[in-house]
């Protein structure tokens, strides 16, 4: 299992995870992604996932490093 871990306050907007994976990602009315399915706490969103699929395109294009990917211990 794995975890996705975005620091949305450091989202600049460019968009490319919502294009590169978008049946996880999404823009939002305030100009950041946001992560569909994810809890969120203090500008902290946090999902578990089984397969990583999409996701490490997003957060390896991500211009800021916000997205990261875990192992979830």
């Amino acid at each position: 299992m794995k975890k996705i871990i975005f620091e949305r306050d450091k989202c600049i907007g460019c968009g490319t995870c919502s294009v590169v994976c978008p049946s996880f990602w999404k823009m939002e009315n305030d100009g950041r992604a946001f992560l569909i399915g994810a809890n969120e706490e203090n500008g902290i969103m946090e999902k578990d996932i089984s397969e990583i699929s999409c996701n490490i395109e997003a957060s390896e294009s991500c211009p800021v490093q916000c997205i990261h990917i875990k192992d979830n211990n």
